[in-house]
Protein backbone atom coordinates (compact mmCIF):
# COMPACT_ATOMS: atom_id res chain seq x y z
CA UNK A 1 0.00 0.00 0.00
CA UNK A 2 3.05 2.41 0.81
CA UNK A 3 3.42 2.72 -3.51
CA UNK A 4 0.20 3.59 -4.03
CA UNK A 5 -1.09 7.03 -5.13
CA UNK A 6 -3.76 7.19 -2.91
CA UNK A 7 -2.35 5.83 0.28
CA UNK A 8 1.21 7.66 0.46
CA UNK A 9 3.78 7.74 3.24
CA UNK A 10 1.83 9.39 5.36
CA UNK A 11 -0.41 6.55 6.37
CA UNK A 12 2.48 4.65 7.02
CA UNK A 13 3.66 7.23 9.34
CA UNK A 14 0.57 7.83 10.92
CA UNK A 15 -0.19 3.68 11.32
CA UNK A 16 3.35 3.02 12.68
CA UNK A 17 2.65 5.92 14.96
CA UNK A 18 -0.31 4.82 16.13
CA UNK A 19 1.12 1.39 16.82
CA UNK A 20 4.13 2.86 18.79
CA UNK A 21 2.06 4.95 21.21
CA UNK A 22 0.07 2.02 21.73
CA UNK A 23 2.84 -0.37 22.78
CA UNK A 24 4.55 3.11 24.56
CA UNK A 25 1.08 3.07 27.05
CA UNK A 26 1.22 -0.21 27.67
CA UNK A 27 4.77 0.17 28.86
CA UNK A 28 4.12 3.01 31.34
CA UNK A 29 1.34 1.20 32.17
CA UNK A 30 3.31 -1.83 33.21
CA UNK A 31 5.35 0.68 35.09
CA UNK A 32 2.39 2.11 37.44
CA UNK A 33 1.00 -1.34 37.52
CA UNK A 34 4.92 -2.60 39.48
CA UNK A 35 5.11 0.91 41.02
CA UNK A 36 5.09 -1.48 44.63
CA UNK A 37 7.07 -4.72 43.09
CA UNK A 38 10.43 -4.83 44.98
CA UNK A 39 13.21 -5.00 42.23
CA UNK A 40 11.42 -3.87 39.46
CA UNK A 41 13.11 -1.08 37.06
CA UNK A 42 10.76 0.96 35.30
CA UNK A 43 10.61 0.75 30.61
CA UNK A 44 10.38 2.46 27.84
CA UNK A 45 11.06 3.67 24.49
CA UNK A 46 12.48 6.21 22.21
CA UNK A 47 9.61 6.98 20.41
CA UNK A 48 11.20 9.04 17.73
CA UNK A 49 14.20 6.26 17.01
CA UNK A 50 11.38 3.55 17.20
CA UNK A 51 9.48 5.39 14.64
CA UNK A 52 12.29 6.33 12.29
CA UNK A 53 13.40 2.57 12.70
CA UNK A 54 10.05 1.35 11.35
CA UNK A 55 9.87 4.14 8.37
CA UNK A 56 13.08 3.18 7.60
CA UNK A 57 12.42 -0.19 6.16
CA UNK A 58 9.18 -0.95 3.86
CA UNK A 59 8.23 -4.17 5.03
CA UNK A 60 9.49 -5.93 8.42
CA UNK A 61 11.51 -9.19 8.40
CA UNK A 62 9.80 -11.61 10.64
CA UNK A 63 11.73 -14.55 12.26
CA UNK A 64 12.15 -15.71 16.04
CA UNK A 65 13.21 -18.74 17.35
CA UNK A 66 10.55 -21.50 16.61
CA UNK A 67 10.16 -24.75 18.65
CA UNK A 68 7.94 -26.55 15.69
CA UNK A 69 8.12 -26.05 12.22
CA UNK A 70 4.25 -25.62 12.02
CA UNK A 71 4.72 -21.60 14.03
CA UNK A 72 3.86 -18.61 12.70
CA UNK A 73 7.17 -16.53 12.47
CA UNK A 74 7.80 -13.84 15.19
CA UNK A 75 9.33 -9.96 15.30
CA UNK A 76 12.94 -10.18 14.81
CA UNK A 77 15.35 -8.48 16.74
CA UNK A 78 16.78 -6.34 14.25
CA UNK A 79 13.10 -5.85 12.53
CA UNK A 80 11.76 -1.65 12.51
CA UNK A 81 8.79 -3.24 15.07
CA UNK A 82 11.14 -4.25 17.47
CA UNK A 83 11.23 -1.83 19.74
CA UNK A 84 14.60 -1.07 22.24
CA UNK A 85 13.76 -1.03 25.96
CA UNK A 86 15.68 1.02 28.14
CA UNK A 87 15.60 1.34 32.22
CA UNK A 88 14.13 5.07 32.36
CA UNK A 89 16.01 6.23 35.66
CA UNK A 90 18.99 4.45 37.54
CA UNK A 91 16.97 2.88 40.72
CA UNK A 92 18.30 1.69 43.61
CA UNK A 93 16.60 -2.27 43.27
CA UNK A 94 16.26 -3.13 46.42
CA UNK A 95 13.92 -0.34 46.92
CA UNK A 96 10.11 0.13 46.73
CA UNK A 97 9.99 3.72 45.03
CA UNK A 98 12.10 2.31 42.01
CA UNK A 99 8.88 3.74 39.74
CA UNK A 100 8.51 7.74 40.35
CA UNK A 101 4.84 8.10 39.69
CA UNK A 102 5.09 11.65 38.67
CA UNK A 103 7.02 10.92 35.86
CA UNK A 104 5.44 8.11 34.52
CA UNK A 105 2.05 10.32 34.64
CA UNK A 106 3.47 12.69 33.00
CA UNK A 107 4.73 10.33 30.33
CA UNK A 108 0.79 8.79 29.84
CA UNK A 109 -0.59 11.89 29.23
CA UNK A 110 2.02 13.24 26.71
CA UNK A 111 1.98 9.80 25.27
CA UNK A 112 -1.87 10.13 25.29
CA UNK A 113 -1.74 14.06 23.35
CA UNK A 114 0.32 12.11 20.64
CA UNK A 115 -1.72 8.97 20.23
CA UNK A 116 -4.84 11.59 19.92
CA UNK A 117 -3.30 14.23 17.51
CA UNK A 118 -1.89 11.19 15.27
CA UNK A 119 -5.89 9.75 15.27
CA UNK A 120 -6.87 13.16 14.45
CA UNK A 121 -4.39 13.41 11.81
CA UNK A 122 -5.34 9.64 10.02
CA UNK A 123 -8.68 10.87 10.56
CA UNK A 124 -8.53 14.46 8.56
CA UNK A 125 -6.84 12.18 5.62
CA UNK A 126 -9.33 9.66 5.59
CA UNK A 127 -11.90 12.56 5.39
CA UNK A 128 -9.62 14.45 2.34
CA UNK A 129 -9.87 11.10 0.84
CA UNK A 130 -13.31 10.85 0.73
CA UNK A 131 -13.91 13.72 -0.14
CA UNK A 132 -12.21 13.67 -3.16
CA UNK A 133 -14.02 10.66 -4.09
CA UNK A 134 -17.15 12.10 -3.33
CA UNK A 135 -16.47 15.06 -5.93
CA UNK A 136 -15.22 12.88 -8.50
CA UNK A 137 -18.04 10.98 -8.75
CA UNK A 138 -20.33 13.58 -9.29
Amino acid sequence: MSDSRIYNRTFDLLSNSLDISAKRHNLIAGNIANMDTIGYKPRDLDFLKTLEKAMGETKPQQKIDMTHEKHFPGIEEDSPFSMKLYNTESVDANHLDSVNIDTEMTNIVENNIKYRVTAEMLLRKMTILKTTIQEAGQ
